[in-house]
């Protein structure tokens, strides 16, 4: 093994330490359940904004509208 000098093998650690913290720091933001629960939010809302998505979901709505009034209105 060659050998290192000090201050070297002290400035790699440094940067590696820097590097892991980043990488926790990351990781942490990534997990954030409110983080979570906001990108599904959005992705749900994005999914459902789609012009065949809704029209779709608007016609179940009337489907289940009409099918409850029957469901009402019977003897």
């Amino acid at each position: 093994m060659a050998d290192r000098d000090p201050d070297t093998i002290k400035q790699e650690i440094d940067q590696a330490r820097d590097q892991l913290a980043l990488t926790v720091d990351s990781l942490a933001a990534r997990a954030n359940p409110s983080r979570v629960a906001e990108d599904l939010k959005a992705g749900v809302i994005r999914f459902v904004k789609k012009p065949p998505v809704a029209i779709s979901l608007a016609g179940v709505g009337v489907l289940v509208l009409v099918i409850t009034v029957r469901w009402l209105r019977r003897p």
